[in-house]
């Protein structure tokens, strides 16, 4: 049985670091969306990801709004994400997930060129909803998810206060 954990929007000081080390105590690898500024201002965070074997996905530059940005706008934040991941860690394998999950046809095509692996999830944790609580969000994602599902959660502020509280919980459940 396998599940499939991605955090989209870090690297975030504190909430990354805190996500690597309860993800240690589990044994479990993620798959993490990074956003290319976060890179560029917290490298150091960025490179403990790669150190503890973690797979890394484009997630663009600055968390940009695909359906509202021409394609060729899109592409060029996608390049300067990809230019700061591959500063620190180069793949064969290029994943990309657009912010909010909202993406144009033409741009999924076109990226699509560019040899990415567009990565969706089908389990939305809603773990940056602060008008959910701590146990709606745990029981959102434990109901819902089975083997080989993909669950997205977020390593960012807005996301702590759920994230703190649903993953142990999650990855205890599970590894029963």
């Amino acid at each position: 049985k396998l599940i499939y954990l991605t955090f989209d929007d870090g690297p975030t000081p504190e909430i990354t670091e805190w996500t690597l080390n309860t993800l240690d105590k589990y044994n479990a690898k993620a798959t993490f969306f990074c956003i290319g500024n976060n890179i560029d201002k917290y490298p150091q965070i960025f490179k403990l990801i790669i150190e503890k074997g973690h797979t890394i996905g484009n997630h663009t530059n600055n968390h940009l709004k695909g359906w509202k940005t021409k394609t060729i706008d899109y592409l060029e934040n996608i390049n300067i994400a990809q230019a700061q991941i591959d500063k620190f860690s180069r793949s064969n394998q290029l994943f990309f997930r657009p912010p909010y999950g909202r993406i144009k046809p033409k741009q999924i095509k076109e990226i699509s060129k560019l040899n990415y692996r567009i990565i969706m999830w089908n389990i939305l944790s809603k773990d940056w909803d602060k008008t959910i609580s701590n146990e709606e969000c745990l029981d959102n994602v434990i109901k819902k998810t089975k083997s080989g599902d993909i669950v997205v959660f977020h390593d960012s502020i807005k996301a702590s206060n759920n994230l703190k509280y649903v993953l142990p919980q999650m990855l205890d459940y599970f590894t029963e």
